[in-house]
């Protein structure tokens, strides 16, 4: 998997690329926790170019917010597809993250 990292002000926009699953799932769980470590939880994760995700996709971004959460964060989505939104929302997990429409409108929300 393919991640894209691109620095706005003080947030990180990280943009993986293609489907969230099995291993590609791993590699994008270690990256959310290197960029948690070293921009203090102030980066978001444009998902507009993730068509699908698995069950260990899904994990994956758990047990990120899981992690945030333990530090009164959470996590900052952006540009999920139709798909996904209705992956989070029939899983009962869309109430985990914060969404937003765009990068621009999620990387304001830290402000």
């Amino acid at each position: 998997m393919k991640i894209h990292e691109q620095l706005q002000g003080a947030v990180t926009v990280l943009r993986p690329e293609g489907p969230l699953i099995d291993t590609d799932a791993g590699v994008m769980k270690q990256r959310l926790l290197q960029t948690l470590s070293s921009s203090l939880g102030r980066f978001v994760v444009d998902m507009s170019t993730i068509p699908y995700v698995d069950s260990k996709g899904l994990e994956a971004l758990v047990e990120i917010t899981e992690e945030m959460g333990r530090s009164g964060q959470a996590l900052r989505m952006c540009g999920a597809n139709k798909t996904v939104r209705e992956v989070l929302e029939l899983t009962d997990l869309a109430s985990h993250f914060e969404h937003f429409a765009d990068a621009n409108t999620a990387i304001r929300s830290f402000l």
